[in-house]
């Protein structure tokens, strides 16, 4: 059985991969910044299955916090063997030139630092030379690395351009400690963090100019996410895989 810790893991894409973890018989922690009645719902859906689960509160922003998520995980499952680097943010919609420097400061926090403090956590639990079994490590980028969000999010397109680099760098530290590293790179898909950027149709609107003519399901992602955590995907590392309906 595969122990799991998704951060993010309360909403949208996270959500769907805690939830479809269970049904595949996986433990699964849930960190979460804010939203823990949320968070306490997916984990209530995880025990019903029968799977050893907790919810972990942490800013993935503090280096403190993250190593207290990660302690908790490894002590409600009994270790861990894969982490989901899900967690992140946006703000609202607008070109570089109207942003603040307190919005880009935040945004890198949260979906740069955050992300590789999270990114070392999981290294040092699952790497075979510090006593861990080895393993894999997703971590969920965007599109937007790609694409750039002009007039939306050059921000947090640029701290995701950042996670697609920790993806080849980190998978090619860990592949000789037993550890997969991959990406996914989700493209406009039905979760409220559209919402929290100021346009919750966005994934809505958007999706239909996209070749399949329709915005994705956070499930859709999960599956991919899914995948590469499994045994089918033992001799995939350093991938990045774009589940954006052609976009």
């Amino acid at each position: 059985m595969t122990r799991l810790l998704v951060t993010g893991g309360s909403r949208g894409i996270g959500r769907a991969t805690a939830l479809g973890a269970a049904r595949r018989g996986w433990s699964v922690a849930i960190g979460y910044t804010a939203d823990r009645v949320a968070a306490e719902g997916t984990a209530a859906a995880i025990g019903a299955r029968g799977g050893k689960t907790a919810c972990l509160r942490a800013d993935i922003a503090n280096e403190a916090e993250v190593v207290a998520m990660f302690d908790g995980a490894v002590a409600a499952l009994d270790g861990l063997d894969a982490v989901v680097i899900n967690a992140g943010i946006v703000a609202p919609v607008r070109p570089l030139a109207e942003m603040s420097g307190d919005r880009l400061r935040r945004m890198f926090e949260v979906n740069v630092l955050g992300s590789y403090l999270c990114a070392r956590e999981a290294a040092r639990r699952l790497s075979r030379s510090r006593g861990g079994a080895g393993g894999a490590i997703v971590i969920v980028s965007s599109m937007a690395a790609r694409l750039g969000s002009p007039n939306e999010y050059v921000d947090y397109a640029g701290a995701k351009g950042a996670l697609d680099t920790l993806v080849v760098g980190l998978s090619r530290e860990l592949g000789p400690e037993g550890v997969r590293v991959n990406g996914v790179r989700p493209g406009l898909i039905e979760t409220d963090i559209h919402a929290s950027g100021g346009r919750p149709d966005r994934a809505r609107t958007l999706g239909a100019a996209t070749p399949l003519g329709r915005a994705g399901e956070p499930e859709e992602v999960a599956e991919a996410i899914l995948w590469l955590l499994g045994e089918g995907a033992s001799y995939t590392t350093g991938a990045l895989i774009d589940v954006s309906g052609g976009r």
